[in-house]
């Protein structure tokens, strides 16, 4: 993606052209749920693009990451042709989330206080040490003891912890760890690469994940898909994408294969999901990915597989379910059908709009406050420590596209029922319209079809 450069008024590109990609044209047609009017057709601010384009540091400094953001901010003085902007409520008072938002990018922006853009590198690095005491800490107390009473409680402990661990090294990728880029980088592969993540990788899908979301075909992460696709799909495939548990543990043969209808590995330098000139980035990062595959082998002699699975390899797994379902649960399961974006209808604040806070109770404070999710989609340059506010300084912009999270007990456990009903309900989305909601299969779930 372009490079970019910080200002009072936020990020804006520096003044590098890049050549577009063509897209195919989609049909215009758009199908929603009974209980949804179509909104008015009116011409949004599109300011992400489809494409992966990237700029890494020229020299020797191919280390540096690139900080995922939107290509194109509207300016503050945009105004739409017209004057006049959709309020998202229809005319009998019913709110349709679909509808092109009253206000800009711009707009939420210009109310986040400044100090919320601000990166500190100390700050962030002591989550880094805090976080590697736990992990080391916990693995010691349950060697110590040894017992079938504190094994399972290790196993939910340290798996939270790798995903603690995971959340950081995403902070790296998008460069809110700190302003030095080669600090981003040591320190995400470090981290990413300790949890089987190829830091490189991840991070450039990710950014793709970022710049698309809400687009049906070109999002990456969790997206939908077409009722082609799914249709295409044998029944035994369609199962381990849709009955639990099967898609919980999904992650790791997403990064080897990627999704239905998508080609490429996020370990081999000349996928699809890469240009020319992140390879050595790729290859860096499979070359770590490697090194700590290698050292697990080594352990399982030295310690004996039975220790390492206990101690490593069954928390390994925890983290897949919990980076799984709350990566799911971030751009599914509302209780309103929310909608999902092609052609001239997506932008990439409608996109992000799309997304979903969710309230973990205590494990907030755990994962770095992952779950004030739609202003990290937004901007995601602002430090996970500064997302809390700037949701808040952003909500009475946002109003009723904001949608308030169910608060929580200590422990989530009521997302289970929101995870579970959505799987249960969201298969895939019409081949045709530019603004569509998701289907039911019901000869794969008889008892979701109402």
């Amino acid at each position: 993606m372009a490079s970019w450069v910080f200002s009072e008024c936020g990020l804006k590109p520096l003044p590098r052209i890049y050549p577009r990609e063509l897209r195919d044209g989609l049909a215009s047609n758009t199908t929603f749920p009974s209980k949804i009017r179509p909104p008015p057709i009116c011409k949004s601010h599109c300011v992400g693009s489809s494409l992966r384009l990237s700029s890494g540091l020229r020299g020797n400094s191919w280390w540096a990451l690139n900080v995922s953001a939107p290509l194109r901010v509207p300016s503050v003085g945009e105004e739409d042709e017209k004057g006049k902007r959709v309020s998202g409520v229809e005319d009998d008072g019913e709110f349709d989330p679909s509808s092109p938002p009253p206000f800009r990018l711009a707009d939420i922006r210009a109310a986040i206080p400044k100090y919320c853009w601000v990166k500190d590198p100390w700050r962030s690095m002591s989550y880094v040490v805090r976080d590697v005491v736990v992990v080391f800490g916990l693995a010691a107390v349950a060697a110590y003891f040894n017992n079938w009473i504190v094994w399972p409680l290790y196993w939910i402990a340290q798996g939270t912890m790798f995903w603690a661990l995971f959340v950081l090294g995403h902070d790296c990728g998008h460069g809110s760890f700190s302003s030095n880029l080669n600090l981003n980088s040591v320190v995400g592969h470090l981290l990413h690469s300790s949890i089987l993540v190829p830091y490189h990788g991840w991070r450039i899908s990710h950014r793709t994940h970022h710049q698309n979301h809400g687009h049906v075909e070109n999002d990456e992460s969790w997206h939908p898909m077409s009722e082609k696709i799914y249709k295409s799909l044998d029944k035994v495939s369609r199962s381990l994408r849709f009955i639990l548990p099967f898609p919980m543990l999904a992650y790791p043969f997403y990064l080897w294969v990627r999704t239905p209808g998508k080609k490429g590995s996020h370990f081999h330098p000349n996928s699809d999901l890469f240009l020319p000139n992140e390879r050595k980035d790729v290859i860096t990062s499979t070359a770590c990915w490697t090194a700590m595959a290698a050292l697990l082998v080594y352990l399982s002699f030295a310690m004996g597989p039975v220790q390492l699975l206990k101690l490593y390899g069954l928390p390994y797994w925890i983290f897949v379910m919990l980076l799984d379902v709350i990566t799911y649960l971030h751009h599914h399961g509302h209780e309103d059908k929310l909608p999902w974006y092609r052609g001239k209808e997506w932008s990439y604040l409608r996109g992000g709009l799309t997304t979903l806070d969710r309230d973990y109770g205590v494990i907030n404070n755990i994962h770095h406050d992952i779950g004030t999710h739609v202003i990290h989609h937004l901007f995601p340059q602002i430090p996970h420590y500064h997302l809390v506010e700037a949701t808040e300084a952003a909500r009475p912009v946002i109003g009723k596209y904001y949608r308030e999270p169910k608060k929580s007990g200590p422990l989530p456990f009521h997302l289970l029922g929101t995870l579970i009903r959505s799987m249960k309900q969201d298969h895939y989305v019409n081949d045709a319209g530019d603004i569509v909601y998701y289907q039911t299969d019901t000869q794969l779930m008889p008892k979701a079809a109402k």
